[in-house]
Order: structure tokens, then sequence, then C-alpha cells
């Protein structure tokens, strides 16, 4: 069989003119595993101290470049009922939005918040702010999706306005962003009972979002492409069953793209959950190895860079794979060169456990290539084979589509591999992997 040619993915500008995914700190991972850092609170003062550490890790360079998010999970509004219109209401109990919006600007961050889809069920007897139309009247007759909401009917009027009101109240307390959680039927896993579309209210949102005349990273720029991480309610943030089902979810995505065009390009950043780099393995729930595998997977697919780890209590291993200067650099150019698979073998963009994936080249033949032992399949990874223990793992210039001499350079390590023609390889431990970056001559590396 033969190689099938390199079809290079470039990542275009979102519809919003966005260039590279969401970047910061999101609190769901903190909230859905209490037990993993108990002094955390979920409150105004809890999500502050995360974000000064967020703030002082973050040197004003990076802040220039990129948009920090502080994002907080569901349970910062009123979780039954919305306002006199049925818009959603922060939990004074916990948070004073506003108060918290105007803090974060302080420090150069900004605000994100996670909504549901739908409007409360209770709230039916109230009007769509501005108008005389009763909330009923918007909803699908008798339907509750499961997280107290019942879901609208997009085809009748005051749908829009009801999005429209809600928008402009978070813009009136200074929210930056919105992530619409619950918006495919692969979520929740909570049994709610979603329907098999809601992309409506993601369009709503986002007509909302335009009409208010102010300039958010809306949700329409970033998706989530399958199930969330967090182990939810366990000791630890994640298990490796899911980073390895949250990478299958990532190739069958960019599989479909490259399989779609002759010149394959994406205008959205994929979503693969929050990133659990920051604490210690044994708080984390996986090794330090697949941490940093998954810095890289995510790095390399241009996915949202929102860390889910407790910023406070943030170890040697997981600073560096946050503060990482080559990292950097690398995610500026896959945010335009998202990675795709290559199998060693074949070159195709199968499911492998010992898999190669690579991310450009651009015009100039800058490339980006990662090499990884997943372990054995633990029910999601899509690869089915079970070898464990250390692996070779080799691709060659052919498999990946590429040919010529390059300059290889460790991303993680900074360590210069040498000049290279014709393969890489590295014996890989279960979930180890390698980042590189190849160069045509070594003046060409970014940052000497």
């Amino acid at each position: 069989m033969s190689i099938p040619p390199l079809k290079v993915v470039t990542a275009q500008r979102t519809a919003s003119g966005f260039s590279a995914p969401l970047r910061g700190w999101n609190s769901s991972g903190l909230q859905a595993n209490p037990a993993t850092s108990p002094a955390f609170t979920f409150d105004q003062q809890g999500v502050l101290r995360q974000a000064k550490v967020l703030r002082n890790i973050y040197t004003s360079r990076l802040r220039d470049t990129n948009d920090y998010y502080v994002t907080l999970g569901a349970g910062w509004s009123v979780g039954g009922h919305g306002d006199e219109h049925g818009r959603i209401m922060y939990d004074a109990g916990k948070f004073d939005i506003p108060a918290l919006a105007q803090d974060l600007e302080h420090m150069a961050l900004k605000l994100g918040v996670c909504v549901l889809p739908g409007a409360f069920c209770r709230d039916g007897d109230k009007t769509v702010y501005g108008t005389s139309m009763p909330i009923s009247a918007t909803l699908r007759s008798g339907n509750e999706n499961g997280v107290a909401r019942c879901d609208f009917d997009f085809d009748r009027d005051g749908v829009q306005q009801w999005h429209d009101a809600t928008v402009a109240q978070f813009a009136s307390w200074g929210v930056d962003m919105i992530q619409l959680d619950c918006s495919t039927p692969a979520s929740p896993s909570n049994g709610g009972n979603l329907p098999p579309d809601n992309f409506g209210d993601v369009i709503a949102y986002r007509k909302a979002i335009a009409a208010s005349g102010i300039s958010w990273a809306n949700n329409a720029d970033s998706m989530r492409i399958g199930p969330d991480i967090s182990n939810s309610g366990e000791n630890t943030f994640i298990a490796w069953s899911a980073v390895q089902r949250a990478i299958e979810s990532y190739r069958d995505f960019i599989s479909r793209i490259v399989n779609a065009s002759d010149e394959p390009a994406t205008t959205i950043y994929p979503d693969m959950g929050n990133l659990f780099t920051g604490n210690e393995a044994l708080m984390t729930g996986v090794s330090d190895a697949m941490r940093q595998t998954m810095a890289t997977h995510w790095i390399g697919a241009a996915a949202n860079l929102l860390v889910g780890s407790d910023m406070t209590r943030l170890d040697d291993p997981g600073l560096a794979l946050l503060l990482g200067r080559n990292a950097e650099q690398v995610a500026r150019f896959t945010a335009q060169y998202p990675m795709q698979p290559r199998n060693p073998g074949t070159g195709r963009t199968d499911a492998k456990q010992l898999q190669a994936w690579i991310a450009g080249p651009d015009t100039a033949a800058t490339a980006v290539v990662v090499l990884a032992n997943y372990g054995p399949d633990r029910g999601h990874g899509g690869f089915k084979t079970e070898f464990e223990g250390k692996q070779d793992v080799k691709v060659t210039w052919a498999e990946l589509g590429i040919s010529g001499c390059f300059a290889v350079q460790n991303v993680w390590t900074g360590v210069d591999v040498g000049f290279l023609e014709g393969e890489l390889s590295a014996t890989l431990d279960v979930g180890e992997s390698r980042f590189f970056r190849l160069t045509r001559n070594r003046t060409e590396y970014w940052g000497m």
C-alpha cells in the first residue's frame, strides 16, 4: 500500500477573527474533585487566589501575546430560576460577578462563565426582557432537559430576544467569554435529557454577542470534541483512560478535516477538556511523563489551554509544562498549523498505540513532530492493542510526508538532537512521548 501524500492542515482565523485557542484557568476540575484540594472554595476569594497565581506566573510578555481567562464552572449562578425576566443570576452568596470582573481586569485577566442551554422551566410565567411575551411561549412543549431547564423552540419569536437580554446583562457585569456546556449529545454524563442537536443555542448566543457590540471571545470560536475528562468525585483529577479518549477524539476530529479536502483547514479550535498538568502525579492521577504527554498533545492540537489544576499547589514539573519557552513558541506555530496523525509504517491516520503526528510544515519547511506510546488501550483509545512496557517508536520522513535534512530539537528539554535525514525514533514507556521541532537549519530555531 502506498503512503498517502501529506496534506498540511492550516487553522484559519475564526468567525470572530481569533487566531489562537483560549488560555487561562478553569474551576470545574476543582469543583468536580474536591478531595484533590480540600482548601479550595468555589467563591469570590477562592477564585481570586487562583487568579493571582495565574497572574504572577505569566509574565507581561505572555499577557501581551495572549488573553488569559479565568473561567467559572457550573455553580456560579443560581441553579433553579432566573431573575424577574428569566435571565441568569449570579449566586450572591458566592460571587459578586461585576466586582470579580473588575478585579481580574486589574490583573490583566478576563472573565469567562459556564452556561447551560435553555431557560429555567420554573420561569415559564415570567416575560422575556423588553417584551410582554411569556418565556413559556418560547419553549418546546413538555420538555425538560435534565438540568432544570427547558429547551427553546428556535422557530418561535422571543427566543433570540431572551438570548440578547441575557448576553447584554453578562456584558454589563464585565463578562468576557461564554462557555456553553451540554450543547451536544456527548454531554452531560449525568443522564441529562438533551436533544440530538442543541446548536440552536450556540447560534442564538453568537447572534446575541454580535448584537451586543462588544468584542468577545465567544463560544463559537472553540468546540468541545469529546466528553469531559475530569474524574468527578474521585481523589485525583483524571485517569489515563480519559486522556486516551480525548486524544482519540481529536484524532477523529482532525482526520475528518484532512479527508474532506485537498487543502484541509479549520476555522474553530478544539476543546479537549481542561489541562490537568500543574499538580503532582498523586494529585493529578497520572505520571509526570503522562502529564507531559497531555501538554504535548493539547499544544500540538491547538486545543484550548485552560488549566484545571490547583494553581496554588503547582510543582516544579507542572511549572515547567506551563512556562516552557520552547513550548510557548511551538504553541504559536500549531495555532496556525495543528497536528495530524501519520501512522508509523503507513502514513495513514488510523488510531494506533504507537503513534506519530506532524504539524506543518509551513512555507519555511518548519514542522513539529510527536512520537507517542499511549500504552494499552483502556477502553476508549480506539487502537485496541495492549503492548506493555517500553516500545520502540519510529517514523520515516516518507511516512510523515516530508523530505530533506532537518535540524531537530526536543521541545521540552531544549536539547538539539542534531541534523537528521530520513527518520525519527524513540524508546517510550507507557504514556510517554517526544515533542520535536524540525527546521531546515540551526539558525532558524525560534528564539535564538
